[in-house]
């Protein structure tokens, strides 16, 4: 190792220390103190020595041996601090003094490098906290009032102003600004916002004051699930975390049992000098602490969904993060997931006698009320007012029916066509766009193509999951063959299903699952409002750009702050990189383990050799665990295309 690398490892502890805790630094001056303490009695009349390294040693094992005799009224009986007092009380007992206060010493300093490599590895998620708004300025009878969010109330005005958060989710009423959305996305490049633009709580006001509608209350905003989500991630564990625990329940009673063999069957019945092989077994106890397993492995985790959320990735659980690392298939949903979900009007094809603006005024009368891309496409190209329906019945996979003025409109597909048996339906064909069709009172009066755009970045997305090995891609779509076929070839997609109902997709998913069996895991990949249901069926459900989705933070086990389909590369490699140095410190720490164990019951090692087995080993598997936090954004090539070359091919609505 270099004198570039010692140094950078001197200024990360360095870096460390500064930030202690009042607590931490109390804790430092006491292990100063003992050190003070431990050095002085070698300069003391030898009479008085032994009191000095006893009132030392009480100062410094107090904590270890509180908790220890607490433990054991609470039935938990061998654990670490257990292991630590029998092994330093007996090094006392048999005169080594220095020993048994440096083991109390070295352990408590290794406490405080854990607390605070633990700070580190939640400080990518703890900053989150930092997006929640202190306050919000409401806005009532033309006078602003500064009030808690957690008081406004769904159709409330707020006024924000450049520098501040938007304390609730809302929609823009007026003026126009860019947004700082990097806490919630990990993206640095600012958001222009203009009227009727939606926002999200947490992001930052840059340039110029925005006048919101409140359209979440506080408690189902954005930014309250964000730090629900975050706070509750550590507390699903991985398989290898459960053996790790239950390995320790184990594992200890069996050490401790092997150290007393070690200390009296020797003497017994060998002959041998007790106090030697007493002191051997004290060496065993403190060699054995599980620490460095049972500190490193659940940080690594813990490090590892910390990198996620630094790129705008928030993974529900360390559990979801080991299956990602088992990833052997990842399917996608198309519109919205692999493409812009930004649809605009590209062909109108009116049946006789019916005008193109009447089709275009049904169809977005029938879709205002629908969260559908393809539904918010149609009312957004029609160019008039929207009367308000009644009785809106949504068709899962089919389309929409409404009341208006006393007449019974049909939105959807040629399927909703055929089950209304509405005759004169003219199939459009040979397109690769989405084909809406519309008709009233059951009499057909034409169709409206709708065409989306893929995303730029979703090549890269699928050849970055080849890169990692990810050949089983599939893309799951509920339209219609050509134009399923059409963006898979486009994207390099290997296996795509089209024409698919929700349940359709999640019979697809259950397909692939008994395919890939014991294998690996399957993930799916969804825009997280109509594909609840698959997220759920999939081992890993991963909601694409969802943040606003309550459907999507509820189902999916991984949420994608970005609406950027490499994201899912990303958090496979992040996974892979996690459940690597996983097993790297469990087995760096079990053969140091078995090494010193041996050595230190020949009578070789002694208690500084256990000291560096035990505090030395967990401190080398911490510093390993936080390599995760180092974990930089991969600069990957995008090849770029301009969003305005969609205009084109919109289409005036206004003809005749």
């Amino acid at each position: 190792m270099s004198i570039y690398s010692y140094f950078r490892k001197w200024v990360f502890i360095m870096s460390l220390i500064k930030r202690m805790s009042p607590d931490e630094k109390k804790e430092s001056g006491v292990i100063a103190l003992c050190l003070m303490l431990l050095i002085l009695a070698h300069f003391i009349p030898k009479n008085i020595t032994i009191v000095l390294y006893i009132v030392t040693y009480i100062i410094s094992a107090y904590p270890i041996l509180k908790e220890a005799i607490e433990n054991i009224f609470h039935g938990k009986w061998f654990d670490e601090n257990f292991l630590m007092s029998v092994a330093t009380v007996g090094a006392l007992a048999i005169g080594q003094f220095s020993e048994a206060i440096a083991v109390m010493l070295f352990y408590r300093v290794g406490e405080i490098f854990e607390d605070l490599a633990i700070e580190n590895s939640k400080k990518s998620i703890t900053n989150l906290l930092d997006i929640r708004p202190e306050y919000a300025n409401l806005e009532l009878n033309g006078k602003l009032q500064q009030v808690k969010p957690e008081l406004l109330n769904k159709g409330d005005i707020i006024i924000v102003n450049p520098g501040e958060k938007i304390a609730v989710d809302g929609v823009v009423e007026s003026g126009e600004a860019y947004l700082n959305t990097a806490a919630l996305t990990g993206e640095t490049k600012p958001l222009l916002v203009t009227k009727d633009s939606q926002v999200l709580s947490g992001m930052i006001v840059e340039n110029s004051a925005l006048r919101i509608r409140v359209s979440k209350e506080y408690k189902d905003s954005t930014v309250v699930k964000i730090l629900e989500l975050v706070q509750n991630a550590s507390e699903k564990k991985t398989k290898t975390e459960n053996f790790i625990t239950k390995f320790s329940q184990i594992y200890t009673p069996v050490i401790v049992i092997s150290a007393i063999m070690l200390a009296s069957i020797p003497p017994l019945f060998l002959g041998q000098e007790f106090q030697v092989w007493l002191y051997r077994a004290l060496i065993f106890l403190v060699i054995s602490c599980p620490c460095a397993l049972v500190i490193s492995i659940p940080l690594s985790y813990f490090g590892g969904i910390g990198a996620s959320s630094r790129a705008g990735i928030l993974v529900k659980g360390s559990n979801y993060l080991e299956a990602l690392s088992q990833a052997k298939a990842v399917i996608f949903d198309k519109t919205g997931t692999l493409t812009r979900g930004e649809f605009f009007v590209t062909q109108i094809i009116p049946a006789n006698g019916v005008s193109k603006k009447e089709i275009v005024k049904l169809a977005a009368i029938a879709e205002s009320s629908s969260p559908h891309p393809i539904a918010r496409s149609i009312v957004k190209n029609y160019p008039g007012n929207i009367a308000r329906v009644s009785n809106v019945e949504e068709l899962v996979g089919l389309g929409v029916r409404a009341e208006y003025q006393g007449d019974t409109i049909s939105v959807g597909n040629m399927k909703l066509m055929n089950k209304l048996n509405i005759d004169g339906v003219s199939t459009v064909e040979d397109t690769t766009g989405t084909v809406v069709y519309v008709a009233l009172n059951n009499e057909y009066f034409g169709a409206i193509e709708v065409s989306d755009m893929i995303k730029t970045d979703a090549k890269v997305a699928i050849q970055g999951l080849k890169n990692v090995g990810i050949d089983n891609v599939t893309m799951l779509t509920g339209d219609k063959k050509i134009v399923g076929k059409n963006v898979a070839e486009k994207l390099n997609i290997p296996n795509v299903k089209t024409e698919l109902l929700p349940q359709d997709k999640v019979t697809e998913v259950e397909r692939i699952k008994s395919e890939i069996g014991d294998k690996g895991k399957v993930i799916f990949v969804g825009d997280g409002l109509n594909d609840t249901p698959v997220l759920a069926s999939a081992d890993v459900g991963v909601a694409m750009g969802a943040l606003g989705s309550d459907a999507a933070v509820e189902v999916a086990d991984v949420v994608l702050m970005k609406d950027n389909p490499t994201a899912v590369t990303r958090v496979i490699k992040i996974a892979r990189k996690t459940k690597m140095i996983v097993w790297e410190n469990i087995i760096f720490a079990l053969m140091v383990k078995v090494i010193f164990l041996l050595v230190g019951a020949l009578g070789i090692a002694t208690m500084w050799e256990a000291v560096f087995a035990d505090v030395g080993v967990t401190f080398i598997a911490i510093l390993n665990a936080l390599r995760l936090l180092k974990i930089k954004e991969e600069n990957e090539k995008i090849n770029k295309h301009p969003h305005s070359k969609t205009e084109k091919y919109k289409v005036e609505v206004n003809e005749v």
